[in-house]
């Protein structure tokens, strides 16, 4: 079987099956492992696949650029942000994560909520500089990928603060490999921010959901709730509500 053939399939079956084995793939094909981890670790080069222990998962379509982000799933994630929206209260300091749908959800908040928002993204706090609240940016360095502050002095100033509620955005979410993200910098930014809030909130729009990025940022245990589009199928939401995690449903706008 040529290369290319082998490779077709290989990506045939993560399409449809949202993992592969690399033990199970030599026996179908009648090939070694060898083989199939040599193919493997050059469809993850590629980006077309994220390798894991034993095999590989799809490689998430969030760890694209910002702008390129912002075009996927655009009515889901507008969904999701109104869902997280409803669930800040009036005085509440609320940690929001940096990427596109915590952009949708800083457009839901209400103009006069008497609210603190903390953010290390600064196209989330520009976007809150009509409304009320009261906006405070952390700072570093610029992670332009994702346009968000990382680095020491980011976590240093996040660990002085105390917050209600973090929405968190990552790029992977599977039930076991965890919640992951692209770069190291960002994961650890993430923890610091999970470790200052009472309650942290996933925001899970669809490309997410089942992938798996370079970077673990924590277990799918260690959150309070997912927030998925009400178009997830319902044995999907399932398999994170078996492990303890609460699943909100996000409505499309009818009016």
């Amino acid at each position: 079987m040529l290369t290319e053939e082998r490779r077709r399939r290989i990506l045939t079956r993560l399409a449809r099956d949202g993992q592969v084995v690399a033990k199970t793939l030599s026996v179908e094909l009648s090939l070694s492992e060898d083989t199939i981890r040599r193919d493997l670790r050059e469809l993850a080069r590629d980006g077309l696949l994220q390798r894991v222990h034993g095999g590989a998962l799809p490689t998430s379509r969030a760890a694209q650029d910002i702008k390129t982000r912002a075009s996927i799933f655009p009515a889901e994630k507008a969904a999701i942000g109104r869902a997280a929206a409803a669930m800040i209260k009036p005085n509440q300091l609320v940690f929001i994560d940096g990427g596109t749908t915590a952009l949708r959800l800083a457009a839901c908040l209400d103009l006069d909520l008497t609210v603190t928002i903390v953010t290390h993204s600064p196209v989330v706090a520009a976007a809150l500089a009509e409304h009320r609240a009261e906006v405070i940016l952390i700072g570093g360095r610029m992670f332009k990928h994702s346009m968000v502050s990382v680095g020491a002095a980011a976590i240093e100033a996040i660990g002085r603060i105390r917050g209600d509620i973090y929405f968190m955005g990552v790029t992977g979410i599977h039930p076991d490999i965890g919640l992951s993200t692209g770069d190291a910098e960002e994961a650890h930014i993430k923890r610091a921010l999970m470790a200052a809030a009472a309650e942290t909130v996933v925001l899970a729009s669809p490309e997410k959901l089942g992938a798996a990025s370079p970077h673990i940022v924590a277990p799918i245990a260690s959150v309070s709730t997912l927030i998925m589009s009400e178009t997830t199928p319902a044995s999907v939401a399932a398999i994170y509500e078996q492990g303890g995690v609460t699943v909100v449903r996000a409505q499309a706008d009818r009016t």
